[in-house]
């Protein structure tokens, strides 16, 4: 925050009647949050403000994006105020100006590739990314996807939401999102994933539930692009209110295998 010349304001502040009078100062030099302000950066006194009740794993991200706004010199000029919520500090945004912020936020979390390089000094695993979180100040979630989106091995993870009971079935776990390394997609293109999963899938048999905290590591079968299979194992892991499961591949194919693009003949 110092190199980006920005302060942040310690009071909780960010109430609707100071919102409404940093929008009228802006003069329509303003980006505004599709929902409930959760960050603002007030580029022409260089202020960050933060919503104080969030978690304090979630406001250090929120710090850390609205510096970002100030510290990208193509951004810091486009905007009095710049207004941030849930979705704008979601992975997915669809928004370039905010998906820059999300990238800058997230480099410095994780001191670009600090995270990765500690992480790969350790036998690969879900609690890897887990216990990593809190020596950066991340979020179980950001540590997993970051284990996962930057691993040079073909894995990826499932986060999926709580299970819920139902009789007959035992539960149902549906998912979330899902996030791959490069060698996976590479490997296995975009799985179709059941959205529900149950104790009768491979995957759902592994979800912890009735107060269980984690799976132990399990084989399951994976298909690739060209139909051949893979061996891999898998593991989960639930923080209470998500579940992720983690996978990767072990074996070798099935057979020798080219996987060759597709290609769109005229």
């Amino acid at each position: 925050m110092a190199a980006a010349n920005v302060e942040e304001v310690k009071e909780d502040v960010l109430n609707e009647s100071f919102i409404l009078k940093l929008r009228k100062q802006a003069s329509g030099a303003l980006k505004s949050a599709l929902s409930k302000v959760i960050g603002l950066f007030d580029a022409k006194a260089r202020l960050v403000f933060i919503d104080r009740s969030l978690h304090v794993v979630k406001q250090m991200f929120v710090r850390l994006h609205e510096t970002g706004h100030a510290f990208m010199a193509w951004q810091r000029d486009l905007y009095a105020v710049v207004e941030d919520c849930d979705q704008t500090i979601e992975p997915s945004t669809a928004d370039l100006f905010d998906r820059e912020a999300n990238v800058f936020a997230s480099e410095v979390v994780f001191q670009l590739d600090g995270f990765t390089k500690e992480a790969e000094e350790k036998e690969f695993g879900i609690l890897v990314p887990v216990n990593l979180s809190k020596r950066y100040g991340a979020s179980i979630y950001s540590s997993v996807r970051r284990y996962v989106s930057h691993n040079w091995r073909a894995c990826t993870v499932l986060v999926l939401n709580p299970p819920e009971l139902v009789p007959g079935d035992g539960f149902r776990a549906s998912l979330r999102r899902h996030c791959s390394s490069p060698r996976f997609a590479e490997i296995f293109g975009e799985v179709d994933w059941p959205l529900v999963f149950t104790p009768s899938h491979p995957i759902g048999a592994m979800v912890p539930a009735y107060g269980r905290r984690m799976s132990g590591k399990r084989t399951i079968s994976l298909v690739d692009r060209n139909g051949d299979t893979h061996e891999c194992i898998a593991e989960a892991f639930t923080q209470s209110y998500q579940v992720f499961v983690l996978i990767h591949a072990v074996s070798t194919l099935t057979k020798t295998s080219i996987i060759m693009p597709s290609i769109n003949k005229a």
